[in-house]
């Protein structure tokens, strides 16, 4: 077996090592809300680049920044932050730009696939020689020099495209489930606009509007139905779970569980199953990161970060309480509170006073929990199977990689 390097390997005709164009080629004010995606370290997700609030730029501008645009197959790493994320570039994303925070790895397909570079980032010894070795220690950075650095035991092509196919299989498992995630998230979703925001719900045609609100229903604040920031108590030095921002999705309300961890100094979030994690910094709210806690046991809290906002239904569900965090207006009225420095701006706890809402009678809400809740409880179980399939792809990638099990 042949141990090189990435610099050497994508030295070679065909390869690549870049960084994103620098700040002085890319102005905050060159963005614009249609055109060319730019790929930034938040867009990079559980090994994905979320399009969902995605930063463009107009194409006339991303035709002067050719150089950085991104080809089909090619990695991305963040320069910084955090340097254990990549994304592979799938087809509809080839010429996506490759943004300031970002490094982009081209690879030679004769000797490197792309599939197996991509995986061999991801193990544990490889993650933990880059953090080692990056630049900073408030925050790492990574240049292409240190990327170029990460020795690779070369194997024969075949024998890398077999790897790869063999893990590729978990991870098309876990995105077809992802994707119904999506669809039900987005059912639930649809289903509450479609009764609490058009007013179009059932028996609605026999039902007068006054004063835009439909006769027997009531306004109210949004405290007179849930918790803001509820008060929990856990005994000191006990182990809970920490939920981190990163652990958010920006897409739907899935939190993920990988990057969790258990901790016995506890923060003063603490939350519980059904709760809401409603983020108040910029940019993570402005991103759409809002997470629905679905994975403790009956009686038991967790703690997260300071950055969270936690919603719980105080006359309402849980279902309707994320539904509800979801929509356009509750998000712009928190969006709109918010105050601070530039790019540390937070969320006012109290602009939630101000905001009102048309609340149905009791049996209608049953009726829409009762909906809905299948949604929600389908998503549990899909989570648990993309935890069970994940645990055992990386359980089986170190073994692959260093030969223990013959492909």
């Amino acid at each position: 077996m042949i141990k090189t390097t990435l610099g050497e390997i994508c030295g070679q005709r065909g390869g690549l090592i870049q960084t994103g164009p620098f700040g002085s080629q890319l102005h905050q004010s060159d963005y614009s809300d249609s055109g060319v995606p730019v790929v930034m370290p938040k867009d990079i997700y559980d090994g994905r680049v979320i399009v969902d609030g995605i930063a463009r730029i107009p194409e006339t501008m991303a035709s002067q920044l050719s150089r950085h645009k991104l080809p089909v197959n090619s990695i991305l790493m963040p320069r910084r932050g955090e340097i254990a994320k990549r994304a592979l570039i799938q087809e509809d994303q080839a010429g996506f730009l490759c943004g300031t925070g970002c490094i982009q790895i081209v690879v030679p397909e004769k000797v490197l696939h792309h599939r197996y570079l991509y995986y061999f980032l991801a193990q544990r010894h490889v993650i933990e020689w880059l953090e080692r070795n990056a630049i900073g220690t408030t925050m790492l950075n990574l240049n292409t020099k240190i990327i170029g650095g990460i020795t690779i035991p070369l194997i024969p092509v075949h024998e890398q495209i077999r790897i790869a196919d063999i893990l590729s299989t978990y991870d098309d498992l876990i995105e077809n489930n992802r994707r119904r995630i999506q669809l039900l998230e987005q059912s639930a979703r649809l289903l509450y606009k479609e009764w609490f925001v058009h007013l179009r719900f059932p028996g609605h045609e026999h039902v007068k509007i006054k004063d835009g609100v439909p006769e027997g229903w009531t306004m109210v604040a949004t405290p007179e139905i849930m918790q803001i920031n509820p008060t929990e108590r856990i005994q000191k030095k006990t182990e809970v779970w920490y939920v981190p921002m990163s652990s958010l999705s920006s897409a739907d309300m899935t939190i993920d569980r990988s990057i969790i961890e258990r901790r016995l100094e506890h923060t003063a979030v603490k939350f519980k199953n059904g709760d809401v994690l409603f983020a108040r910094i910029t940019p993570c709210l402005e991103n759409g990161k809002t997470g629905f806690v679905n994975f403790l046991n009956e009686n038991e809290y967790a703690c997260g970060s300071t950055e969270f906002i936690v919603l719980r239904g105080r006359k309402v569900s849980p279902y309707f309480t994320y539904c509800l965090a979801r929509t356009y207006d509750f998000r712009e009225n928190a969006i709109k509170s918010m105050i601070g420095s530039s790019g540390r701006q937070r969320v006012q706890t109290s602009c939630f006073n101000d905001f009102f809402l048309p609340l149905p009678a009791e049996v209608m809400l049953n009726q829409f929990d009762e909906s809905v809740s299948p949604c929600f409880s389908q998503i549990q179980i899909l989570c648990r199977q993309n935890e069970s399939l994940s645990r055992s792809r990386d359980l089986l990638l170190p073994r692959l990689m260093n030969g223990e099990i013959e492909v």
